[in-house]
């Protein structure tokens, strides 16, 4: 394979892993990802990433943090996702076409690789409380950014999270960026003492892909370039 070809191979068999092997990533290797992807360019080079790498005990306890969290509102009927907000406007306050569609496809499929009908109410729990157990991935990663900065640095900090992804594949690992950490926030600031200048942007789930799971079956559709793109001045 020449050079071309194995970025291209690392940035095509990137997909979310929600299930992963019981197999431990060690810190030089995560520590090589993150030096690799801090290359992201960024608005007058401000850098305006931050990771916290979590694993083992630490990670598991926050994990029963939030868990603790969802069970005791849904024991006393006061759950509800609206009750969790996002740090910030990730989502459209409304939806339109094609989103919509796209939207409801990948949930539809999500579901049926995972064997979950469409009114198991405890199979869909459970498939939303396994992202706070970051897929049981050995490694969970959170991104965050000092509330000083606007809207532009989450174009940079994703540029960053898109090198992480790429560069665990490059070294034989998945993972899934998981923006619902988002909606948790007050717990992981607390649970981690957070400095209250910062925000959480999303968490990643990083490890080995069990590779039998039927979720992990699920690739999703791209749209082609055609359909996105328009080119202009070119023969």
């Amino acid at each position: 394979m020449n050079q071309a070809d194995l970025v291209d191979q690392a940035i095509i068999s990137r997909k979310s892993v929600r299930a992963y092997l019981d197999k431990p990533v060690d810190k030089s290797i995560i520590t090589d990802i993150l030096q690799v992807a801090a290359r992201a360019p960024s608005g007058n080079n401000i850098q305006p990433w931050n990771v916290i790498a979590l694993s083992g005990k630490v990670k598991n306890s926050l994990s029963q943090a939030i868990i603790s969290e969802i069970h005791s509102a849904l024991a006393n009927n006061k759950f509800s996702l609206q009750n969790y907000p996002y740090e910030f406007d990730y989502y459209p306050q409304e939806w339109i076409e094609p989103f919509i569609s796209r939207r409801r496809k990948v949930g539809f499929d999500l579901f049926q690789k995972a064997g979950i009908a469409r009114d198991d109410k405890v199979g869909r729990q459970k498939l939303y409380e396994d992202n706070f157990w970051f897929f049981r991935a050995p490694v969970g990663l959170l991104f965050l950014m000092n509330r000083i900065h606007n809207q532009g640095a989450l174009i940079d900090i994703g540029g960053f999270i898109q090198n992480v992804s790429i560069a665990a594949r490059a070294r034989g690992l998945d993972t899934c960026p998981q923006a619902i950490f988002s909606s948790m926030h007050k717990i992981i600031y607390q649970h981690l003492n957070i400095e209250k200048d910062m925000m959480l942007i999303c968490g990643m789930a990083l490890g080995y892909s069990n590779s039998n799971h039927p979720v992990n079956q699920l690739t999703t559709e791209r749209v082609p370039v055609a359909k996105f793109t328009r080119f202009a001045g070119f023969n």
